[in-house]
């Protein structure tokens, strides 16, 4: 049975879009689509500490001509179709799932917390003001070619900038995890799962969804669910 010390497993899903729905007071709430397609489990990986185990998660299909020589002797072991991704969830030992497992939408429940994680968008090399909010320089005044400029960098002493200052660089295309987002619904139909908010990435980007690891001041499902554990079969 499930137990507050319990860790299922996560899912690979894909960002769909977004829209929107009415919760049970009538008020507006955008939503995030993820659908999952042919998610099982591909391994169980073995690690240096009994009690902490991991799971090896594939979504997808992909043709056998297309993966490598090494992953298809990976999948070929453990007697599982190619997958088109692969990622890593731990779990309590408690909740580890036989080879071959599918994991459907109904492994969460509608009102229950979860993190979703997912590179952002890349938007290339940007200035300070867009990439960490600057207000700029004023625009008037004897002011020339330095509107948009990030201003004085540093001293005479040490006569160094410090580490992580806040200059023009690489923005987005990192990897983000939205925490404790409310699963508004779950379509068993279609294999989605309807989550409140914004998710990173764009569409058809692959999420990594979890349950809520941070327990601040609600729990991770409604009271009174009934948590499919280790899921839902």
């Amino acid at each position: 049975e499930y137990t507050a010390e319990s860790q299922r497993t996560g899912v690979i899903a894909r960002k769909k879009g977004m829209t929107a729905m009415w919760d049970e007071w009538g008020v507006r709430v955008p939503v995030t689509v993820l659908q999952l397609d042919k998610v099982k489990v591909v391994s169980v990986v073995q690690t240096s500490n009994a009690s902490h185990a991991r799971m090896q998660i594939g979504f997808g299909e992909k043709r056998e001509k297309a993966v490598s020589k090494p992953l298809r002797g990976h999948f070929a072991s453990q007697g599982v179709e190619p997958k088109r991704k692969l990622f890593e969830f731990p779990v309590s030992p408690d909740a580890v799932l036989p080879v071959g497992t599918e994991i459907t939408a109904a492994h969460f429940v509608p009102g229950q917390l979860v993190d979703c994680t997912a590179p952002s968008k890349g938007k290339g090399f940007q200035g300070v003001m867009k990439r960490w909010g600057f207000g700029g320089g004023r625009a008037s005044h004897g002011n020339s070619l330095a509107h948009r400029t990030p201003g004085s960098t540093g001293n005479i002493n040490p006569a160094r900038v410090y580490p992580g200052k806040k200059m023009p660089g690489r923005m987005g295309g990192k990897n983000v995890t939205m925490m404790r987002l409310p699963v508004m619904k779950v379509d068993t139909a279609l294999n989605c799962i309807w989550v409140k908010g914004a998710v990173p990435g764009p569409t058809e980007q692959f999420i990594k969804v979890r349950d809520s690891i941070k327990i601040i001041k609600h729990q991770v499902f409604p009271e009174g669910a009934s948590v499919p554990f280790p899921t839902y079969i």
